[in-house]
């Protein structure tokens, strides 16, 4: 297992390790910010539902790693006028119930706006974590001081394809959570887990004592259950968004999320 010096645990990392501790597989759900006028309301009932965090994606016009359903959740909130500063400014109102908050949002936002500057905004707007799925660890430096000092955990992600060194060093930079990409490519609903997923939280798990939740290619709650033989817990993505574009709304996502924590529930 890495080892590094000792760290105070932000509140994202340290409501996932007091869960897990405790016996909980964690659950994770994303939504698109500004997506339609009740996406407020949309993460709270979230929270609600049982989420032990929520992942809150900034609509970018030219994502990365974001498939078919998120992408059209980012064109229809930009649409719809949604910037990062009326996302952030209405996420700051939002009563989650004490559930942390994650903001995912690519380089290109963090780089325009500056480091301290968008780690100020971010912090006062009630984020806990931040994702920045473009920004390579090696190169992360710059932005982490900033981060750390707004008190912001910066996610990094850990791919299939990461050699042993590279995990290594990811895993010592990494806060919050280490976030396990499942599958290769971009995000969406699968009909199966990939074997991939359960491998590369198995690689994880072997090296960190930070919570491993497994994102991209979780669809259902009985995959969900399959990964977390081996993970701490998963991210649960367009499963999510997917029910706010077909207008179920904040009691549909509320029930969809309800399954995933009952049948996380039910692990012996």
């Amino acid at each position: 297992m890495t080892t590094s010096a000792p760290r105070v645990a932000g509140t994202l990392e340290a409501r996932l390790r007091e869960r897990r501790d405790a016996g909980r597989k964690l659950l994770v759900p994303y939504v698109t910010g500004g997506l339609g006028d009740d996406w407020l309301a949309a993460v709270e009932a979230i929270a609600a539902a049982g989420a032990d965090a929520i992942e809150i994606g900034l609509p970018f016009s030219d994502p990365m790693i974001d498939g078919p359903v998120v992408q059209e959740a980012s064109v229809r909130a930009l649409a719809g006028g949604a910037t990062p500063t009326s996302i952030l400014d209405t996420l700051s109102r939002v009563d989650a119930g004490g559930t942390p908050l994650a903001v995912m949002t690519y380089y290109n936002l963090v780089a325009r706006t500056g480091h301290r500057r968008i780690a100020s905004v971010l912090a006062s707007s009630g984020v806990s974590g931040v994702i920045v799925p473009d920004l390579p660890a090696d190169e992360i430096d710059p932005w982490k001081v900033e981060a750390d000092a707004a008190g912001l955990e910066t996610v990094l992600l850990a791919a299939p394809t990461t050699p042993d060194e590279r995990l290594e060093m990811i895993v010592a930079k990494a806060a919050g959570f280490l976030y396990a990409v499942g599958v290769m490519g971009v995000t969406g609903e699968r009909t199966s887990l990939a074997a991939s997923a359960t491998t590369i939280a198995a690689r994880c798990k072997a090296i960190t004592d930070l919570p491993v939740l497994v994102g991209i290619g979780i669809t259902t709650p009985d995959q969900a259950v399959e990964v977390c033989k081996t993970a701490d817990g998963v991210v649960v993505g367009s499963a999510v968004v997917r029910r706010l574009l077909d207008g179920e709304g904040p009691d549909g996502v509320a029930k969809l999320v309800g399954s995933f924590r009952e049948a996380l529930d039910s692990i012996g």
